[in-house]
């Protein structure tokens, strides 16, 4: 019996099929090369391809040069030259020269360019330009303080520039007092681990106030100046360095509100009951107060002699009954406000009340 093969499937009647061309092995270009600068340094950031331009996985390390161009003309200047793995993330930071950190904002290009053990490439990675020339003046003498209102802090003024500069404030949350947090459908969503802050340009320059804080954490702050230029009709930002940390405490220490509008009305004495003062004050709804405590002062008496009627335990609502009061007697009265953190404020306006005699 004949045996017929089509011309598709003369691989499968032992004929050879056609040779395929050698690989190259020219590992794949690196595609998401980053370059972000910061005062006089450039930090690169890309990731290594798994395969070569064939497809077939890589191996071993694979030589990574690292290129500069300063300009359009020029070429790309190595800068270092490194091996790395497969499918690994590349970093590098250069630390740029004395030219490339003065004169006007201009582009600076970078390029990864990835060569197998014969020499070659597929050619260099995508452009991550950067602006070369001066940086704006970093920060020296930060300064934070712990406010009832959150965060103040403070900076000496720079130099004049030769751009408007903004500055930026980065907060990172150094502990978390989430197990002091209430649990539950209305508690307070977790507090983000690193924010960024910035002083826009024309504002007070040299003060801002963090509000967003908590107080029971502990954080850490540093600044730098920033400017926004134009290169080749884009848009680029121009960071100076980072100052020194600082860290700061956020502890309540801070007393609430003094309470005010207190009023007294005095009671006569009536039958069963002996006479009385009654006191009423604006109540205050911050969540910062836990209740009040009352001092009574018989007048002509010294000073010495207020005496804190209400008890140890801070009296709920913003009234309060003081049985224990002589007829004919003048009092003064004063209310203070305690903390949830049990500092206590200052004495409100005092408010006297006499105790009518018996008829």
């Amino acid at each position: 019996m004949a045996v017929l093969c089509g011309a598709a499937t003369l691989a499968g009647c032992g004929f050879p099929a056609a040779p395929e061309p050698p690989s190259l092995r020219l590992p794949q270009p690196v595609t998401d090369l980053h370059a972000a600068r910061t005062g006089d340094v450039v930090a690169l950031a890309w990731t290594m391809p798994k395969l070569d331009t064939s497809k077939v996985s890589l191996q071993g390390n694979v030589l990574t040069r690292i290129c500069r161009q300063e300009n359009a003309v020029a070429g790309c200047t190595t800068i270092e030259n490194l091996h790395l793995r497969p499918g690994t993330k590349g970093s590098f930071q250069d630390a740029l020269p004395a030219p490339l950190v003065s004169g006007a904002p201009r582009p600076l290009r970078y390029f990864v360019e990835l060569i197998n053990d014969r020499g070659r490439s597929a050619g260099l990675s995508n452009s991550a330009t950067v602006p070369a020339g001066q940086a704006p003046a970093p920060i020296a003498g930060l300064v934070a303080q712990v406010r009832r209102d959150g965060v103040a802090l403070y900076w000496p003024k720079g130099p004049a520039e030769p751009y408007p500069t903004q500055v930026r404030l980065q907060r990172t949350l150094l502990t978390s007092a989430a197990k002091n947090q209430k649990q539950g459908p209305l508690a307070a969503p977790p507090e983000p681990s690193q924010v960024n802050l910035l002083v826009p340009a024309g504002d007070a320059r040299d003060a801002t106030l963090d509000k967003d804080i908590r107080f029971g954490e502990t954080y850490e702050y540093r600044a730098q100046r920033l400017a926004q230029v134009t290169i080749d009709g884009k848009a680029m930002e121009l960071d100076g360095p980072w100052s020194p940390p600082v860290k700061v405490a956020a502890l309540n220490t801070f007393p609430p509100a003094v309470p005010a509008g207190l009023a007294a009305v005095a009671n006569p004495a009536q039958s069963g009951t002996g006479p009385s003062i009654d006191l009423s004050w604006q109540p205050d709804g911050a969540s910062d107060v836990a209740g009040y405590a009352v001092y009574r002062h018989p007048t002509g008496q010294p000073e010495s002699a207020w005496t804190r009627i209400s008890g140890p335990q801070p009296v709920v609502g913003p009234a309060f009954h003081d049985g224990n009061v002589q007829a004919g007697q003048t009092y003064e009265y004063a209310v203070t406000a305690i903390g949830q953190n049990g500092v206590e404020s200052r004495k409100s306006g005092l408010a006297e009340e006499t105790v009518p005699g018996p008829n």
